[in-house]
């Protein structure tokens, strides 16, 4: 959401692609991020 207001052409000249994945993450545990993108990726 943060590249959608940018036209396509400007999108991709700064790699921003629609197989881009963005991670907004704060100050948890190293591992309970992976463990909680790891069972997010197997939903998919």
């Amino acid at each position: 959401m943060t590249h959608s207001d940018m036209p396509k052409e400007t999108q991709l000249a700064f790699g921003v692609t629609d197989a881009l994945i963005r991670l907004s993450v704060g100050v948890e545990h190293p591992e309970d991020l992976v463990l909680d993108l790891k069972q997010a990726l197997e939903q998919v």
